[in-house]
């Protein structure tokens, strides 16, 4: 079976406090994109289970999530039975895309399809919690807010689709530099939430990623970008999560396009379309 496995933005990302364990608590807006990867998967014979991906930059052995996520499943579901899954990328690693956590969702949904566990999403989030703080949101998909540190999901109504154009810079930025760098301003107690202003209101304009203060001091250039989307008439711009991707959401396809072609250099950039969850779901095992 051929099953896909879609890349999220984040729309909007607020600090909230800092945790004894060292992570931060944050408020987000999760939104799943129609750009994806695709896996592979086929059975094999019992305690067999082999990885393989086009992107040399991945590390495809025991460390990777896909893997992470057969055998974690293969405990919780009292099996041996064997899987070979090929992954084909096109999100690319490290750029607060959710690639690594949608592979991992993809591999527990196809994998609990191919072994008659009968699982299904709600018995297998508690496996994705496990596994990683966003891959959870890619068992609901559409637009989420998160809280805690991402896993604690509220799903809400959907917006309206909307063309995406992201530009992928020629490097990752590792999430625990970015957020080893907030401070002490950005987790300030009463801070008033943009994001559950914009859930009243619907203005993008409210939306801010706090991560941005720590990520613009390292890399300027990120910020051109966001500032190129919006007066190319992007409804908002930002780094997605903690970087290294730009997105802009655009009002029409038209305007997306125009925005790509005016592109200054020969960025890495693609169009995608936000992706509500009835179509998330409808797309995810196409071709399976």
């Amino acid at each position: 079976m051929t099953i896909r496995s879609f890349a999220k933005i984040n729309l909007g990302l607020e600090i909230v406090a800092k945790r004894p364990d060292g992570y931060h608590d944050i408020r987000t807006l999760f939104q799943t994109i129609s750009l994806a990867d695709e896996l592979a998967v086929e059975p094999a014979p019992d305690g067999v289970f082999e990885l393989a991906g086009d992107d040399p930059s991945i590390a495809w052995d025991r460390t990777n999530l896909v893997d992470r996520a057969a055998r974690r499943l293969r405990q919780a579901g009292g099996t041996s039975a064997g899987a070979r899954i090929a992954v084909r990328k096109a999100v690319p690693a490290g750029r607060g895309l959710g690639g690594g956590s949608s592979n991992a969702a993809a591999t527990l949904l196809a994998l609990d399809r191919l072994w008659g566990l009968g699982l299904g999403p709600a018995r297998l989030a508690p496996l994705a919690t496990e596994l990683g703080a966003d891959v959870p949101f890619f068992l609901k998909g559409g637009l989420c807010l998160g809280e805690g540190i991402g896993d604690r999901l509220t799903p809400l109504p959907d917006l309206a689709p909307l063309p995406c154009l992201l530009v992928f810079p020629p490097y990752p930025i590792p999430t625990p530099s970015v957020y080893a760098g907030v401070d002490a301003s950005l987790t300030s107690p009463g801070k008033v939430s943009k994001i559950e202003r914009f859930l009243e209101s619907g203005d993008f304009g409210l939306l801010e990623n706090d991560l941005e203060r720590v990520i613009f001091r390292a890399h300027p250039e990120l910020e051109r970008w966001t500032s190129f989307f919006r007066e190319q008439g992007a409804l908002i711009s930002q780094v997605s999560g903690s970087g290294s991707a730009v997105y802009g959401l655009f009002p029409d396809a038209a305007s997306a396009e125009a925005a790509r072609r005016r592109l200054p250099g020969t960025p890495d950039a693609r169009l995608a379309a936000t992706l509500p969850r009835e179509h998330y779901w409808a797309q995810l095992g196409a071709g399976a």
